[in-house]
């Protein structure tokens, strides 16, 4: 098992995405919630437009959801260092998410001095109903 320590704790790696992400609504960001070693819960809150016809979330707010999770993380374990960039993620939509706040889970399954590798769970009605899983990769600037 992967031996970490973050960095970050929560409101340092809140803040550290309000400081990364300016012009973006701070009643609309995603906002973590739990760190842990190798761990990490955020929350994206509903808002409208988010819904793609059929209402259910938009398989994109997902990714965006996957993507933010996965940077979040990365950040809270190995510290201010905004330029890391995702080079790849891949998505498996396995229902429909219903309308409502976004979980997502976020292991951290590698970290490397040049790459993070993450796997995101989310949900938006309880864990035991997954909506969608990621793989995501960031590479971190050296």
């Amino acid at each position: 098992m992967l031996k970490l320590e973050p960095k970050l704790d929560v409101d340092g790696v809140n803040a550290l995405l309000r400081r990364a992400f300016p012009d973006a609504d701070p009643a609309l960001m995603a906002r973590v919630t739990e760190i842990e070693p190798g761990r990490l819960h955020m929350i994206s809150p509903y808002r409208e437009g988010i819904l793609r016809p059929g209402g259910v979330i938009s398989g994109p707010t997902l990714m965006g959801v996957a993507d933010n999770a996965a940077y979040a993380i990365t950040l809270a374990h190995i510290g201010p260092q905004l330029m890391a960039v995702t080079s790849h993620l891949t998505m498996s939509f396995l229902r429909g998410a219903q309308p409502g706040d976004i979980h997502a889970e976020c292991e951290l399954l590698r970290l490397g001095r040049r790459l993070a590798v993450c796997d995101v769970r989310m949900w938006s009605e309880n864990p035991d109903r997954l909506a969608a899983q990621a793989n995501v990769t960031y590479a971190i600037p050296g």
